[in-house]
């Protein structure tokens, strides 16, 4: 690694408190065209005490056009970064075609479970390799500075874990792990996430959530993925509002890189 590639990749100052546990917040599907509703997110958040989130932005979100087309959003997610918030890579179209030799199990996963949008399903090393590299230095580029890259849906196969490590990016999450590339430690911590396609998804995953929260109270990490179409319904936007306020008071919001350089920081002083 270079001289210029490790001062890119120093751990940064966490934000979370050793004397509390954390909690990350997470924003998906990050593009231009929900800008606005995802600002509107990041305000609510903030004003019940979430003031930094990881925000996961697609570089070319279902081929609308790369997101640097756009100097407002670029301005905008340079921005937040000052702020604190922490932009991190999620997938390059966020969309996967499907597959003529697919199983029943992959027809479950990618069709019912991630509605066609499971990217890094099943993609070979490298072309995996090749749209994160694309995607990171296209970052670079903008001058944002991801440390991490998160497939979306998590669905990120071996082949894709391994091109996310050798692409040089610092860690990956899935739907129950968080997973440090650097020193190969992975974390369990299942994140709540909310189902909004149908009043029946809905309705379950307000008991679901709840019920997750309280099983998890004691996680060192609690963790919570948003999408934007989270903030059309007021019943689930409620309550994720309502279960930040109530977790933030016994938690640091904090981000997943800044986490992630707290437990290196801790593992270095033991």
């Amino acid at each position: 690694m270079s001289s210029t590639t490790a001062t890119q990749f120093m751990p940064v100052i966490a934000t979370a408190s050793a004397a509390k546990d954390a909690l990350v917040v997470s924003i998906h599907d990050i593009a231009p065209s929900n800008r606005p509703a995802v600002a509107e997110m990041i305000s609510d958040l903030a004003r019940v005490g979430a003031r930094v989130c990881s925000l996961l932005v697609v570089p070319d979100y279902h081929h609308e056009g790369l997101f640097t087309q756009d100097r407002q959003f670029v301005f905008w997610l340079r921005e937040l970064e000052a702020q604190g918030h922490e932009i991190v890579i999620h997938g390059y179209f966020h969309e996967r075609p499907s597959s003529p030799n697919e199983t029943l199990r992959d027809k479950l996963i990618t069709r019912f479970y991630t509605q066609r949008e499971g990217e890094f399903y099943d993609l070979d090393y490298a072309e995996a390799f090749r749209r994160i590299v694309s995607a990171r230095d296209l970052f670079r580029e903008a001058g944002l500075t991801p440390r991490g890259f998160i497939a979306p849906a998590w669905l990120l196969s071996a082949e894709g874990e391994r091109a996310v490590r050798e692409a040089e990016l610092e860690y990956t999450t899935r739907l129950r792990t968080v997973r440090d590339l650097r020193n190969n430690d992975t974390v369990s911590a299942q994140s709540l996430v909310y189902s909004v396609q149908t009043e029946w998804r809905r309705a379950t995953s307000l008991i679901w959530n709840s019920t997750l929260r309280e099983l998890l109270k004691n996680n060192p990490l609690i963790r919570v993925g948003l999408h934007p179409p989270d903030w059309v319904y007021p019943r689930i936007k409620r309550h994720i509002l309502d279960s930040v306020i109530e977790m933030q008071t016994v938690r640091t919001p904090t981000t997943y890189r800044d986490w992630i350089a707290e437990k290196r920081m801790e593992a270095a002083r033991s």
